[in-house]
């Protein structure tokens, strides 16, 4: 629904990210021991909050019939019976609550993307909880700060390509630019048929960008619905209109473009950054841009969002003005002026992490050498993995090199990095050898999963957990 506020390539990957520089923005700093703490105690993890929820929510995951479009459908597990789920919406600051009932016949939870919970409720099974067995309920509580963008899914398995996710906004109270009303823009791939991981390392369907496989997608999805179905955001003229992009794919890196405007970006993985004004943006699964447009353009519009590592017609949404006559949406023209993680200027710094870091850890990810489907971090699959230990309040920084030919969209669990000048909590690795630095202020005590947010990646090895000792 709207809300108005308050009344590629593998080149173009390259651009994207500037991964050679990306790569050298730590500078030459010598590596510290990244397990010299293996005997070290674990540190408790903050306790959740106790105080009374501003908002409760009732969550069933259940299995449901989604059609997204009108000849289309398939059985799925939605969350109640919805496709995404239902949009959670609060004020910064608030507590939210949200008491899941697994009306599956499988294990389950919830995780909160991006958002940097207590670790009790970040929903990683097996790390921070058991999974909620079928019939049996399990309540999460937080308070949703900071503002932004995010979205929630569960992080059981292959769950999330079965439809278990939705988006999760926290409104900011003084929006750092002006708009006018706003639409939530979920991108997805569609697999109509239960997600399975590939037991030789080949998996049915379309191939991808750069060797990679994908599963058989039928489709690309915008707000649950397929092209020939699109959703329509109906607009003004002389409005500006935020558009709140989340790439929920299990498998797919989008290049975002829409027709008749340019954007103006105004967050990245939620956080606010200075307005840079592109055509295009590309982003792999778990990122999410903010953007806003100026409604200026009368006509019928389309926004597309293509497939870097696949086949499939592209994602179609369609900007329609109230002046509008109708007609066939005009199409987007080529990019010309992508969005680069090079023109991200955070509006406020991360907090813990100027100078020199405390720990480094340069971590190699890779393709399995055997031939199962298995991916890794400096050759260990988890959950046979080390754990990356750190102590509390260390600034951390983690160098990865990609060695395999295919994109890894990078997620740490509760904590925002800085990457070049801006703050996110996903990024994008390019293949054959992208290099890409972050560094993260140990502030949050738990156990995290550090992990590629390709679904198939992350089940097949590539994660570890990040351990706070002391």
């Amino acid at each position: 629904m709207p809300r108005r506020e308050h009344a590629l390539s593998r080149r173009g990957l390259l651009q994207l990210t500037g991964a050679t520089a990306l790569g050298a923005l730590a500078g030459c700093a010598g590596q510290l021991p990244g397990t010299d703490d293996s005997e070290g105690e674990a540190v408790p993890p903050r306790s959740t909050v106790t105080a009374e929820p501003d908002t409760s929510v009732s969550l069933t995951s259940s299995p449901g019939t989604v059609r997204p479009a009108p000849e289309t459908s398939t059985t799925n597990w939605l969350y109640e019976g919805e496709f995404p789920g239902p949009e959670l919406r609060v004020q910064e600051g608030d507590v939210l609550s949200v008491e899941l009932t697994n009306g599956l016949q499988a294990g389950t939870t919830i995780h909160w993307h991006g958002v940097p919970v207590a670790n009790p409720v970040d929903g990683v099974p097996n790390v921070t909880q058991d999974p909620v067995a079928p019939g049996d309920t399990f309540t999460y509580t937080f308070r949703a700060e900071p503002a932004g963008t995010y979205f929630y899914h569960s992080h059981v398995g292959l769950q999330l390509d079965r439809g278990l996710l939705g988006p999760l906004i926290v409104e900011e109270p003084d929006p750092h630019v002006e708009y006018d009303r706003e639409y939530v823009v979920v991108v997805d791939d569609y697999l109509p048929e239960e997600p399975e991981l590939p037991s030789d390392g080949g998996m049915g369907g379309g191939g991808g960008m750069m060797g990679d496989t994908r599963p058989p997608y039928e489709g690309l999805l915008i707000n649950g619905r397929l092209p020939e179905d699109p959703p329509r955001f109906e607009v003004t003229e002389g409005e500006r209109v935020r558009l709140r992009f989340v790439n929920a794919g299990s498998a797919t890196v989008f290049g975002v473009r829409i027709a008749g405007h340019e954007m103006t970006v105004t967050h990245a993985d939620g956080r606010p950054v200075e307005p840079v004004d592109v055509d295009s943006f590309v982003f792999g699964s778990g990122e999410r841009y903010d953007a806003v447009i100026e409604a200026t353009n009368p006509g019928t519009w389309a926004v597309r969002a293509d497939a870097l590592d696949g086949s499939e017609p592209p994602a179609t949404a369609i900007v329609e003005y109230e002046s509008a006559s109708g007609g066939s949406p005009q199409r987007p023209s080529s990019a010309s002026n992508r969005l680069q993680y090079g023109d991200l200027q955070a509006v406020s710094s991360l907090d813990g992490v100027s100078g020199e870091p405390d720990r480094t850890f340069d971590l190699t990810l890779s393709r399995g050498r055997s031939r199962s489907y298995t991916w890794t971090i400096d050759g260990q699959a988890y959950p046979d993995a080390d754990p990356l230990q750190i102590r509390p309040d260390e600034h951390v920084r983690i160098r990865m090199t990609n060695q395999s030919p295919v994109v890894h969209p990078m997620h740490l669990h509760g904590h925002f990095f800085q990457v070049g000048d801006a703050i996110k909590d996903t990024v994008i690795v390019p293949g054959h050898r992208g290099q890409v630095t972050i560094d993260f202020h140990a502030d949050n005590p738990g156990r995290w999963l550090f992990h590629c947010h390709n679904l198939y990646h992350l089940d097949a090895g590539m994660a570890r957990v990040v351990e706070y000792v002391e």
